[in-house]
């Protein structure tokens, strides 16, 4: 059975589990010789995506929603994400360990992503969009609060052309070891910054659309 403390101890060494499928019982281990991240403070926002946050339609919100969120994106079709891993989700995200953020378009929630923190690295481990650019919404308001609360890495497994656009690289083994290490004991803190940040709270997704000086604007 897959513990939660085997599961932080891995990400800290560069490993994640991942599942067959939904149905699969069985947990592997995989160790990419070629990983995904974002450039901290290298977040690609179009404009039609700045628009989109600043419009005042939609608002953001840290832990809201998590099991609803992990269980959104064990939901499709294709999933690397089964009952295990579910069950060890909710126990991190029980202490602390595991966040997500989400994007509410008034009760409706359109978008949203989970992952892990060790120190000041995050690692993004799956999201979802139940509405145009709702994943998209949710990767640009969690990149800026990294950003904003001193995190050095943001770990997303593999690069897709979809993150490629949104500003992500690849990294080789060894230079992504290079600059975990450092990260996992770093000191860094996830939270929205505004008057009202606690736990569920909501606030606009506009805020990171805004001032954007440590991300980069792109003509969409």
């Amino acid at each position: 059975m897959l513990r939660a403390g085997d599961m932080l101890a891995a990400y800290a060494t560069g490993i994640f589990p991942m599942a067959e499928g939904r149905a699969s019982d069985d947990i592997f281990w995989v160790n990419p010789e070629r990983r995904g991240v974002f450039p901290v403070g290298g977040f690609h926002t179009s404009r039609s995506l700045a628009r989109k946050l600043r419009s005042g339609r939609y608002e953001a919100s840290l832990d809201a929603a998590f099991a609803q969120v992990v269980a959104r994106c064990a939901g499709r079709d294709e999933t690397w994400i089964n009952a295990d891993l579910v069950r060890v989700y909710d126990e991190l995200h029980a202490t602390g360990a595991a966040r997500s953020l989400e994007i509410w378009d008034g009760k409706a929630l359109v978008g949203g992503v989970f992952g892990l923190t060790i120190g000041a690295a995050f690692f993004g481990e799956s999201m979802f969009s139940a509405a145009t650019d709702g994943s998209k919404m949710a990767l640009a308001v969690l990149h800026r609060l990294l950003v904003a609360g001193g995190f050095r890495l943001f770990d997303v497994q593999f690069l897709t052309p979809h993150l490629a656009s949104l500003g992500a690289v690849e990294l080789s083994r060894a230079d992504y070891l290079r600059r975990l290490q450092p990260a996992v004991r770093g000191q860094a803190r996830l939270h929205s910054g505004g008057a009202s940040s606690g736990a569920g709270s909501r606030f606009s997704t506009g805020a990171s659309a805004s001032g954007m000086t440590q991300e980069s604007a792109q003509t969409s």
